[in-house]
């Protein structure tokens, strides 16, 4: 399917339907698959060194498979039927993207704030960040929602549209393969330190101009947003960027923070244990109600534009490709 195409209709299917919780997701095979390579690689008494090739292998294998499973299922299929070949090249396409899914979870904290129901804002927002939830006051839950928001247009949205904008649905699940291994086994704890670090890394390669362009672009949509501000998302960016403890997250986030007018960052609670970090747009007034709707509706704008830039994307690689065959 051409992948100008692909990428609205991907897109479209996934405002229509979301990510209904029924539905099989392939993220959900990835993770089973990961889970079975882990047992069967891990050992007792493994060295450090042993740990990082393991976890390596698991995190290389599954990526391939799961690049090499989606291309030859839209290939079986267009054999069978073209038809039938795009149907399933949309419906793959449409579990990469999570713009829907993020919007309606991120609003449902919002009506809660919004009812003065803070055990139900906090149960909410539990379901979207890995932080601790329970004892976050309002401008606390505010900031959690506004972090994610950057963050997930980024890991959930405008990447997943450039991979597959670049190497069509294979690619893009890929990334999801990459972006589902680092959220179960890329952690820094004494657990996965070793075994989860290639998992980490590659996460971060994957996702290093990913996050860059969906900072850019909270950037050029708060020229035409209400209540945002262009020049302190650029200055924000550019100044706080680099001070979150992931060389990607904090890109979005910084620039979100500038837009908005918002200090992010700070500490946060893991199960428990304090994680100290660096402020974000320190001179700002700490996340309210309205920053995070204003949040929202910046992240809805940040998808369209998303979108649009996939299809020219698409459309130069594409002519770029047929070019080079033609030749």
């Amino acid at each position: 399917m051409n992948r100008c195409s692909l990428i609205p209709a991907a897109w479209l299917l996934d405002q229509l339907a979301g990510d209904p919780e029924w539905l099989p997701h392939p993220v959900r095979l990835i993770g089973f698959a990961t889970a079975r390579g882990e047992a069967a690689l891990r050992r007792p008494n493994q060295s450090e060194l042993s740990e990082f090739i393991s976890g390596g292998t698991l995190s290389l294998a599954v990526v391939a498979t799961s690049y090499y499973a989606t291309r030859q299922l839209i290939r079986l299929a267009n054999r069978l039927s073209p038809a039938l070949g795009n149907t399933v090249e949309v419906l793959l396409a449409w579990t990469c993207l999570a713009a829907r899914n993020l919007e309606q979870e991120a609003i449902s904290v919002v009506n809660a704030l919004d009812s003065g129901d803070l055990p139900l804002a906090r149960h909410r927002l539990a379901r979207i960040v890995g932080r601790d939830t329970l004892h976050l006051d309002t401008h606390e839950i505010c900031r959690a929602l506004i972090e994610t928001l950057a963050e997930s247009a980024s890991d959930g949205i405008l990447a997943p549209l450039f991979y597959m904008a670049l190497g069509g649905v294979p690619l893009a699940m890929a990334y999801k393969t990459i972006n589902t291994l680092d959220s179960m086994i890329g952690h820094a704890d004494e657990r996965y330190f070793y075994f989860g670090k290639a998992a980490a890394r590659l996460d971060d390669a994957a996702n290093y101009l990913p996050a860059r362009l969906t900072a850019a672009a909270i950037v050029a949509v708060s020229n035409f947003h209400e209540r945002s501000d262009p020049l302190a998302a650029w200055q924000t960016w550019r100044r706080d960027g680099d001070e979150h403890k992931s060389p990607n997250a904090g890109q979005p986030e910084s620039a979100m923070a500038g837009a908005l007018h918002v200090r992010l960052g700070g500490d946060n609670t893991y199960g428990g244990e304090l994680i100290r970090a660096a402020h974000i747009g320190h001179e700002f007034s700490r996340p309210s109600l309205p920053k995070a709707k204003g949040a929202i509706r910046l992240v809805s704008v940040v998808t369209l534009l998303g979108v649009a830039c996939g299809v020219l994307l698409s459309a130069c690689v594409q002519s770029r490709e047929a070019s080079g065959t033609s030749r």
